[in-house]
């Protein structure tokens, strides 16, 4: 069974940076594409990144310059470098792992080609 645990959420404020974390345990890691989903309040969760299993990566338009997404094969770990936040980054980050191996993703927004996720951390950005 996959296991994910994000960390690294937190307080932070306009034009800061915060770097989030996912461990994950249950498979190898190396073979499967990762992601970060994120949900505000009231609305629905959408794509923030992701990167397939050979080191590609993928972005949302509302990060793209200001987010880096890479892993540590070796550590099986998934971050999220964020800079320049806004408030309107503000939100419930999740870590997400694909459904298949040696499989690109998808930025659909629900994530339907993920089918492992971690319990979430919260990022705030105050103005």
């Amino acid at each position: 069974q996959v296991q994910l645990v994000e960390s690294g959420g937190g307080l932070v404020q306009a034009g800061g940076s915060l770097r989030l974390s996912c461990a994950a345990s249950g498979r190898t890691f190396s073979n499967y594409a990762m992601g970060w989903f994120r949900q505000a309040p009231e609305k629905e969760r959408e794509f923030v990144a992701a990167i397939s299993w050979s080191g590609r990566t993928y972005y949302a338009d509302s990060v793209k310059g200001r987010f880096t997404i890479d892993r540590d094969n070796v550590k099986s770990t998934v971050y999220l470098q964020m800079n320049s936040l806004k408030p309107e980054d503000t939100a419930v980050y999740y870590c997400a792992g694909h459904r298949l191996p040696y499989r690109m993703p998808t930025m659909d927004p629900a994530g339907v080609d993920f089918g492992s996720w971690g319990q979430g951390t919260q990022v705030t950005v105050s103005s």
